[in-house]
C-alpha cells in the first residue's frame, strides 16, 4: 500500500510532470511559429523523453505499492506497463569542454572538476576562481564589454546571444551556474519569456534583468515572481560588480 511518503513523492513528481508538460506545449508552439529559425525540435524531443519517462516512474512506483513487489509476492508485479509514445530518436550530443562543477566556497570554485556545455559556447574566464555567471545578451559588442568586466574581477563567464541557446546551456549547468544576467530584448523570445522557462527548471533561479527600455510593468511582474534585481543599461563597472556580488551573496543567506 501506499505510504506517506509515497504520496509525497506522487506529489513532487507529479508536480515535475506537468512542469515539462508546459514546455512541451510551449516549445511546440515556438517550432510552429518560427520553423527552421531555430533547433526547437530538438529541445522539444528532450522535453517528451522526460515527460515520457517521468510518467513510467509515476506508474511503475504506484503500481509496484498497490499490486506487490515480484521479490516479497510471486507472480506479482506482471500487469500491463504504462502504454506511452516511444522516445524520440536521439539526439547526437555535442562535443563538450571542462569547466567546474564543485561546489562553490565563499565565493570562490575550485578549477579541479568538470562541467558540460557545448564546445562552441563562448566562456570567458574558464579558469577564474569565482562563480559561473550566464550573460545572456544579444549584443556583442555589449556582451563583451560586460564579460570582461567580470573576468576581471575572477567570475566565468558563459555567454548566450539568444534566449534558446541559454537554456540550452542551463539545462546542462544549472546546479553549476551562480546568477544569470539577463537581457530583456532577445531575438524570438524576450527575457520575460526565458525567464519562465527559467524558473520551470528551478523555481530558485538566481536571475538579474538588464534592460533600458522594459516596461516597468514587466520588470514588476518579474520581480513578484522571483527576479532577483535590475541594472539599467548603460551601466558601468561599478553598478555591474556591486549588484553580482549582492545578490549572490543574498542568494547564498537564503540557501543556508
Amino acid at each position: 500500500m501506499l505510504d506517506q511518503n509515497d504520496l509525497k513523492w506522487i506529489a513532487s513528481t507529479s508536480t515535475e510532470l506537468n512542469s515539462v508538460l508546459q514546455q512541451v506545449s510551449r516549445y511546440a508552439d515556438l517550432a510552429r511559429r518560427h520553423k527552421g529559425e531555430h533547433n526547437y525540435i530538438d529541445l522539444l524531443g528532450e522535453r517528451v523523453e522526460l515527460a515520457t519517462k517521468t510518467a513510467q516512474a509515476l506508474f511503475d512506483r504506484v503500481t509496484s505499492r498497490i499490486i506487490g513487489s515480484p521479490s516479497r509476492n510471486p507472480g506479482a508485479g506482471t500487469g500491463p506497463k504504462l502504454s506511452v509514445l516511444p522516445s524520440p530518436p536521439a539526439v547526437a550530443k555535442e562535443s563538450r569542454v571542462g569547466v567546474a562543477t564543485e561546489p562553490l566556497r565563499n565565493g570562490k570554485s575550485p578549477s579541479s572538476a568538470t562541467l558540460d556545455i557545448p564546445a562552441n559556447v563562448e566562456v570567458k574566464n574558464p579558469k577564474g576562481n569565482r562563480e559561473y555567471i550566464l550573460l545572456i545578451e544579444d549584443e556583442p559588442e555589449v556582451a563583451d564589454l560586460a564579460a570582461e568586466m567580470l573576468a576581471e574581477e575572477g567570475y566565468r563567464v558563459i555567454i548566450a546571444h539568444d534566449g534558446f541557446e541559454a537554456l540550452k546551456i542551463y539545462q546542462s549547468a544549472r546546479k553549476q551556474i551562480g546568477l544569470i544576467i539577463l537581457d530583456f530584448f532577445l531575438p524570438v523570445m524576450d527575457g520575460d519569456a526565458v525567464f519562465d522557462e527559467l524558473r520551470s527548471l528551478n523555481p530558485k533561479v538566481n536571475v538579474v534583468l538588464s534592460s533600458g527600455f522594459a516596461e516597468q510593468s514587466k520588470i514588476a511582474a518579474m520581480l513578484a515572481q522571483g527576479l532577483r534585481g535590475f541594472i539599467p543599461k548603460p551601466y558601468g563597472r561599478d553598478k555591474l560588480l556591486e549588484q553580482v556580488r549582492s545578490t549572490l551573496d543574498a542568494g547564498r543567506q537564503s540557501s543556508r
